[in-house]
């Protein structure tokens, strides 16, 4: 273990993120100290949330250093250890994605169990998109059984295993949107009971598909898809506010729903979350997820790019939509 590769923020995008926004900088092999580990990544997680962080503006997390190696989910194997609760061997989640190797404290590493799923799993079904799907539908809009429920971006990480879960979970119907025929069709049979391009217009396919309303939504992208649930809502329906990837580009304010004013008349509730906030499902997140993968009964797609050098253009094609599923890179 002599080299290591990280990706290095290079500059602050305006707009769309570009190859030159990133840069691939060779780095040694960190010596963890005491209480510390050295992991040898085997997946890195790209995900939609990392766009604003490369924006220096007050969030809800830290923006990315510039000349420094950007961060996120990552899983993969200890292979140097100066702590006395995890061994070398051990497979880990954590948060220093974007390199070969991650030097860590032990304490903000999470051991996950290899047999149980393939390790990628932890951070996809079982993982990050996992909890933010489940407790979105199921605590944040509060599904019920019988509702209809529709779910933008849908042929994503989360938004594919909202609609599984709302079906598992009685919903009487559930309507994905996606930007290609073939994620439509992938949604169809994934047991959506109706599936459509966005690129065909969302209010009028929306109204297609769920002639009676919907009850729930599920937003990952805003914009026209917000504006078109609204319309499509019925009374005392719920908006769990997850993204709006739409905008995450966008160099100009976005213009707001222009039909806000019916959340009055239809009693609606509009809620944005975080994942974060609701820890307290990963257990009943790996219960019930893991056994209905067991049964069969639930299935997740991966799109899963090769090498650390190519995790800037992972990152690029998954805010164009080229995934199915998670994104990963395979480190």
């Amino acid at each position: 273990m002599t080299g290591n590769r990280e990706i290095h923020l290079a500059s602050r995008p305006q707009g769309w993120p570009t190859e030159d926004t990133f840069r691939l900088v060779e780095t040694d092999v960190p010596t963890p100290g005491p209480g510390q580990l050295v992991v040898r990544n085997q997946y890195l997680s790209v995900d939609p949330y990392m766009r604003g962080r490369m924006n220096d503006v007050k969030s809800y997390v830290a923006p990315f250093a510039l000349d420094a190696p950007l961060d996120g989910a990552a899983v993969g194997e200890v292979v140097a250890s100066e702590s006395p609760d995890i061994a070398v061997g051990t497979t880990v989640l954590h948060g220093l994605g974007w390199r070969e190797y991650a030097l860590l404290d032990a304490t903000s590493a999470r051991p996950v169990d290899p047999s149980l799923a393939p390790v990628s799993a932890y951070l996809g079904v079982l993982g990050m998109p996992g909890l933010t799907a489940y407790a979105g539908l199921l605590e944040v809009a509060a599904m019920k059984p019988g509702e209809t429920v529709f779910v933008s971006a849908a042929a994503g990480a989360v938004g594919s295993l909202v609609g599984q879960i709302a079906k598992l979970r009685g919903a009487a119907r559930v309507v994905g949107s996606a930007g290609s025929p073939a994620k439509v069709e992938r949604l169809r049979a994934l047991g959506f009971d109706a599936a459509f391009d966005y690129h065909d217009g969302v209010r009028e396919s929306l109204r297609a598909a769920a002639p009676d309303g919907i009850d729930v939504y599920f937003d990952n992208v805003g914009g026209d898809h917000l504006e078109a649930a609204i319309s499509a809502l019925n009374l005392h329906g719920r908006v769990a506010i997850c993204g709006m990837i739409a905008q995450y580009n966008d160099t100009e304010p976005p213009a707001a729903p222009r039909n806000l004013s019916q959340v009055i008349g239809k009693r609606l509730t509009l809620r944005g979350f975080l994942v974060r906030d609701h820890n307290h499902l990963r257990d009943a997140l790996l219960t019930d997820v893991g056994g209905w993968l067991r049964e069969g009964a639930l299935s997740y797609d991966e799109t899963i790019v090769d090498g650390i050098e190519n995790a800037p253009e992972a990152f690029l094609g998954l805010l164009r939509g080229d995934n199915v599923g998670k994104m990963l890179v395979k480190v």
